[in-house]
Parts: C-alpha cells; structure tokens; sequence
C-alpha cells in the first residue's frame, strides 16, 4: 500500500505509457468498471475494439465524460510553428514534457474545441514587464505563463518535467541580489529546486542562459538555453 505510484514513460509516434502500482483490490475494480463501459459500448455496436473501448473509458472517467467526451482538461502545452498550423508544412510538434509529435496531432490538438490558445510574441507586444526589480520576489502570473511556455521542461538537464509543474528558480538568488526577471528566472521541478542548496551540488548559469550543473563527484552536465515559441 506505502508503494502505491503512477508513473507516465514516454514513447514514440506521440504515445506514452502509464504504469500504476496499487492495491489488488483498487486495481481490480478500476478495471472492471473500465470493461463495463467498453461492454457497453460495444452491445450499441461501437466498432472500436475492446481494449481500445476500455482505455477510452478509463480515460473518460479520468478527464471527465460529461460534455468533453475525454479529452484532456489539464493544461499542457504543444508547440507548433505556423505554417504546419496551417496546413501549409508538415514539421513535428512538440508536447512539452514528452518530445516530438506528428504535424497531425499537433494540429488536431490545436484546433480541437476545447483547446485555449496562448498567444506568445515577441516583446513588446506580450505586455509582459522585462524586469520587476528587487521589490518582488514572486513574478506574475503573465511572467509565470511566459517561462513556462519558453522553458518547455525543469531547466535541470536531462530532465522532462513539464515546465508548468515545476517551481520558478532565480538563478542569481534573490537574497544575493537576483532580480525577479525572465533572464534570471528558470523552472526546476521541486526535486531539482530542492537538490540545487544540498552541498557539493553548483548550478551555473553563463551570459547566453546556459545551465550547467555540477554534482558532488566532480561531474557536469550542461543544457542550452530554451527557443521562444509559441502555443
């Protein structure tokens, strides 16, 4: 029971894998209650097969099957530059935290119903502040949306977290003079926020934004700077 998790590996061709590890009893039930939807289903002559009807179903009661038929309702973010958006190339997608998707994907998610847009631009048309000093140590929910769209995933390298799960780092510390600004700010996943002051662990950012991370046996590990986007 303490073992419980869940825990999501990502694969190719814009599919992932979600294992869980949970009590027989609650794994038992969870399944059974999928199967009864798929037989459902499929006595009104669905034409999926019966494992695809079950995995809709468990993603149904999931995401919510009331008006959104299972479509996602938590926010991620999906990349992609205008032309493929517009039919016009076929460039992959990016679903943050996840890596590439097909042009076919990223476009069906975009222009699916339920999607809510995000324009990001180039500045200064964001409205967004380039720097709020040292008055502020949290940054705006506008400035929080913008870094998470930027930075993808956790700054940490090697590390695929999406960036909208992650705490806002200051580089240069606040208490040693770090303002609270796009060019000192970076997202790290609590785990990597938290390592980040263990002893024998440096983080260090250069001019260009480009982190690079040194642990306690002498070994560093260095991740470039993100490319604006948009979503």
């Amino acid at each position: 029971m303490a073992a419980r998790r869940l825990e999501i590996r990502h694969g190719d061709h814009g599919s992932s894998t979600l294992f869980a590890e949970l009590p027989s009893d609650r794994a038992q039930a969870l399944y059974a209650a999928c199967d009864r939807d798929a037989l459902a289903k499929k006595r009104q002559g669905d034409k999926r097969t019966m494992d695809q009807l079950r995995l809709d179903a468990l993603v149904e009661r999931c995401l919510g099957s009331h008006g959104c038929a299972g479509k996602p309702k938590a926010q991620i973010f999906v990349h992609i530059d205008l032309p493929t958006l517009l039919g016009l190339r076929d460039n992959p997608g990016e679903l943050a935290g996840c890596g590439d998707i097909s042009p076919e994907m990223a476009r069906a998610i975009a222009f699916d119903a339920d999607s809510v847009w995000n324009r990001i631009i180039d500045e200064p048309m964001t409205g967004l502040p380039v720097d709020l000093g040292r008055e502020n140590y949290r940054p705006p929910s506008a400035m929080r949306k913008y870094l998470h769209v930027t930075h993808r995933t956790c700054s940490m390298p090697g590390c695929n977290r999406p960036a909208q799960y992650t705490d806002l780092d200051h580089a240069q510390a606040w208490k040693d003079g770090g303002g609270t600004d796009k060019a000192n700010l970076r997202p790290l996943c609590r785990a990597h926020h938290v390592l980040r002051d263990e002893p024998g662990w440096t983080f260090t950012t250069n001019d260009t934004g480009t982190l690079t991370v040194t642990t306690p046996n002498g070994r560093s590990y260095t991740e470039e700077p993100p490319r604006t986007g948009f979503a």
